[in-house]
C-alpha cells in the first residue's frame, strides 16, 4: 500500500499538470506624450496585449512637451513626440535618448463656417496670416479669390490653437515658418509658442471640440481627429502648386520625397516636401527611449514591442488615417533598436 506522502505527491503532480504552466509575470510599462499618434498607439497596445497578455502598456495622451519632460524626469519609461527633441533638450537629459519614427501623419486646417460645407483651399501664406491675426474675416479678399464661387460670410475668424506643449503645433508652425518669413520671426518653431491671436485648447481632442462647437472658427489637428469628429478640413497648396487634401497617399508621397534626407538619429522635418501629390503638412511622429534604461526587463519588452509595431503593426495605420513607414526606414530602425541596452 502506498504511503500517504506518495499519494499526496502524486495528487500535487496531477494538479500541476491540470493547471498548466505557471503564468508569466506581468510587465507594466508607462509612457506619455503626443496626442497626434494616440489613436494608433492605443490600437497597437491593445493588439500587442492580445498577443502578449502579460504585457500592459499604459499611455497618457498629454502632448509632446509633457511627454518629453516626463521622459527626461524619468517618471515614465518612454515618451512620444511629433517634434524631435532639440539639441539643448538632449544635452540636458540624464542619458542619451533615441528617436524612433513610428508612423506618418498629417496636420490639417479644420474649420466651422456656417452654411459652407464645401472644401476650402488654403495657401501656406493665407494660413500664416490667419494665425498671425492679419486675416480676420472669412470673406477676406485673399480667401475669396482662392475659393471663387463660394459665398463666404463676413463674420470674424476665431483662431484656435493648442494651449499645451504640442508636437502637432510643432509640425504646424514648422510648415508655416517655411512659407512665411514674418511668421518665422514673430512665432518661430517650437512645441510651445507665443501666439499673436486666438484662443487655446488642450490636445487634439480639445481643438477638435472647440472648432466643432464654435461657428466661424479655424484650428489645426491631426487628420484622424478631423475624420472621427466629422469636421471640415481644407486642401493646402504644395510646392508644386497643387491643392492637396491630406490622405494616406499624399502623406506617403511626402515621406518618399524626403527619403534621401534621413539623418542617422531620425530627427528630420518633411513639411513642405517637394513633388507632385504631396500633402505639405506631413510629419513623422517619434517614440522616445533611453539608450541605457534602468529597468532592463522593461527595455527588452519595449524593444520587442517596437519590432512588432514597425512591421506587423503597420497594417493598422491606414484605417486610422496614418501612413505606414517606408520599408527602407524600418530596416534602419531595426538596426538602431540594437543600441538599446536591454540586458
Amino acid at each position: 500500500m502506498k504511503s500517504r506522502r506518495t499519494l499526496l505527491a502524486a495528487a500535487v503532480s496531477v494538479f500541476a499538470l491540470a493547471a498548466g504552466p505557471v503564468a508569466q509575470q506581468t510587465v507594466q510599462i508607462n509612457g506619455a506624450g503626443a496626442t497626434f499618434p494616440y489613436p494608433i498607439y492605443s490600437k497597437w497596445f491593445a493588439e500587442y496585449n492580445k498577443l502578449h497578455p502579460n504585457v500592459q502598456i499604459n499611455y497618457q495622451s498629454i502632448g509632446s512637451g509633457g511627454g518629453i519632460r516626463q521622459l527626461m524626469n524619468q517618471t515614465v519609461f518612454f515618451g512620444a513626440s511629433d517634434g524631435p527633441m532639440t539639441n539643448e533638450q538632449l544635452q540636458a537629459a540624464p542619458g542619451r535618448i533615441l528617436h524612433f519614427p513610428t508612423v506618418l501623419g498629417a496636420v490639417v486646417p479644420v474649420y466651422n463656417i456656417p452654411n459652407v460645407s464645401a472644401e476650402l483651399k488654403f495657401t501656406g501664406q493665407i494660413l500664416a496670416d490667419i494665425f498671425l491675426g492679419k486675416i480676420t474675416k472669412w470673406n477676406d479678399p485673399a480667401i475669396a479669390k482662392l475659393n471663387g464661387g463660394l459665398t463666404l460670410p463676413a463674420g470674424d475668424i476665431t483662431v484656435v490653437h493648442r494651449s499645451d506643449g504640442s508636437g502637432t503645433t510643432y509640425i504646424w508652425v514648422d510648415y508655416l515658418s517655411k512659407i512665411s518669413p514674418e511668421f518665422k520671426k514673430r512665432v518661430g518653431v517650437s512645441t510651445s509658442v507665443n501666439w499673436p491671436a486666438g484662443v487655446g485648447a488642450k490636445g487634439n481632442e480639445g481643438v477638435s471640440g472647440f472648432v466643432t462647437q464654435t461657428p466661424g472658427s479655424i484650428g489645426y489637428v491631426e487628420l484622424i481627429y478631423a475624420l472621427q469628429n466629422k469636421i471640415s478640413d481644407g486642401s493646402v497648396q504644395n510646392m508644386a502648386g497643387e491643392f492637396v487634401k491630406a490622405s494616406v497617399a499624399s502623406v506617403t508621397a511626402a515621406a518618399a520625397a524626403a527619403a534621401g534626407q534621413m539623418p542617422a538619429d531620425f530627427r528630420v522635418s518633411i513639411t513642405n516636401a517637394p513633388g507632385k501629390g504631396v500633402y505639405p503638412i506631413s510629419s513623422f511622429t517619434w517614440l522616445l527611449l533611453h539608450e541605457n534604461p534602468k529597468d532592463k526587463g522593461q527595455a527588452k519588452t519595449m524593444v520587442d514591442f517596437l519590432r512588432w509595431a514597425l512591421t506587423d503593426g503597420q497594417k493598422y495605420c491606414a484605417d486610422l488615417g496614418y501612413a505606414p513607414l517606408p520599408d527602407g526606414l524600418v530596416k534602419l530602425e531595426m538596426a538602431a533598436l540594437t543600441k538599446i541596452k536591454a540586458s
